[in-house]
């Protein structure tokens, strides 16, 4: 799986050239680099700090295994949703509609299971043509009839939330069927020859760096072909080295205690899918054209109309999924479920690098994002910091995001 970041090639002074010789080459070629990547960059390393602030703050408590799960599985529907989310805003747009939405299907999805005893995988299908008949709601009165989306989504706000209220007649339902929970809660099952490591997840690790390393290699063989900078060699082994470190740390922590969680290789899915498609296929360089330009975009032949449209038909299904998810977690269906999850996640795209005026951004960086806020709300609950405070800090961290993507642009400007 690529990474989806394009390095500029930095100069790189030659052989023994200055008084640190080639050593000093490398290392300037590194800060080159990472300077002219800032905006990719930046919340990664951002990231790694706050977890090796709070790996410090918390004596270690931060990355164990047991910890690791509960901070995938509890932020699992924000990260869903902040994916979703990111197509939209790059495409211009928002939805304020999220949250009620996550609610609603969660609550139609626990009528049919609980009450009327639907199998789960069919509830699930049709919890998910329910969101996408939610998304396909909104997006047409936004693509086809020209109602800005702020209006549109705040309207589809008020009225999931009162459907809820409708279905669910102000009652919590539950509980849920245990292959239902296991969406959320379960983990890959366990068996093989290793006794202190989960044998699925170490084998799924080494293939995943295989097939990462192949990529990369294979994106670097490309580049060359066409004559595009790439990373110098050594940078590149550099950079293979440490993605590959990262999977296995990352992999042997979770394998050490109950291995991959289901809703990890949900996630992993639609990065994965959603990422090939923004990068690679004809519609999402055209949701990215319809964010930049869209006067340029509809000169240039693109379907602005159908683009929009499917964008929110693919929200409304991501919603309906984070609502499931989020009800096997809860292993309940309740009235105030999905509150404020609309602006986490947009939160989480703007952290990642999303711009307000559309255009620019990757479905990696709201993941990385919403890991940032994901990290500082188990940090802090770890450290015993008040909901108050949380509220402040997170508050500020947004700001000092978005600051620093208008401080980003200004320096690339001049």
């Amino acid at each position: 799986m690529s990474t989806g970041i394009t390095e500029k090639q930095p100069t790189i002074p030659a052989p023994g050239a200055g008084p640190t010789g080639s050593r000093g080459g490398l290392i300037a070629a590194l800060l080159e680099s990472v300077r002219t990547n800032m905006r990719q960059y930046g919340m990664l390393i951002a990231l790694a700090l706050i977890i090796v602030l709070f790996q410090i703050w918390t004596d270690g408590t931060l990355l164990q295994p047991v910890n690791v799960s509960n901070i995938i599985q509890q932020n699992s529907y924000i990260l869903i949703l902040a994916m979703g989310m990111m197509l939209v805003i790059i495409a211009g747009h928002i939805d304020l509609s999220v949250g009620s939405v996550v609610a609603f299907v969660g609550a139609l999805s626990a009528v049919m299971m609980v009450k009327h005893d639907f199998p789960w995988p069919l509830a699930l299908v049709i919890s998910l043509l329910i969101g996408a008949l939610a998304g396909a709601w909104q997006g047409f009165w936004i693509a086809y009839i020209g109602i800005p989306s702020f209006i549109v989504t705040l309207a589809g706000m008020l009225l999931f939330r009162g459907a809820t209220q409708i279905v669910l007649e102000g009652q919590s339902i539950s509980p849920y069927p245990q292959g239902f929970q296991k969406i959320s809660q379960g983990f890959l099952p366990e068996g093989g020859p290793l006794e202190n490591y989960h044998d699925l997840t170490v084998l799924i690790a080494v293939v995943l760096a295989v097939v990462i390393v192949f990529q990369e290699w294979r994106d670097r063989r490309r580049q060359l072909a066409y004559e595009l900078d790439v990373l110098p060699f050594n940078l590149w082994v550099l950079k293979c080295v440490a993605i590959v470190a990262a999977v296995a740390a990352f992999a042997m922590t979770l394998a050490s205690y109950r291995g991959v969680p289901v809703v990890l290789l949900i996630m992993c899915g639609l990065l994965i899918g959603l990422g090939f498609v923004m990068r690679n296929a004809v519609i999402g360089r055209h949701v990215y054209a319809l964010g930049g330009n869209k006067a340029a975009a509809m000169l240039s032949g693109v379907k602005d109309k159908r683009v929009t449209f499917l964008v929110f038909v693919n929200m409304g299904v991501l919603a309906a999924l984070a609502g499931c998810v989020y009800a096997a977690r809860l292993n309940a269906a309740t009235p105030q479920a999905g509150t404020m999850f609309e602006l986490e996640a947009i939160a989480a795209v703007f952290i990642g690098g999303a711009s307000m005026s559309g255009g620019v951004g990757t479905v990696l960086g709201a993941v990385i994002g919403g890991l940032v806020l994901g990290v500082l709300n188990n940090g802090m609950s770890l450290v015993g910091i008040g909901t108050d405070y949380q509220q402040v800090i997170k508050g500020l961290v947004l700001l000092a995001a978005v600051g620093f993507d208008v401080w980003n642009k200004r320096r690339a400007g001049s």
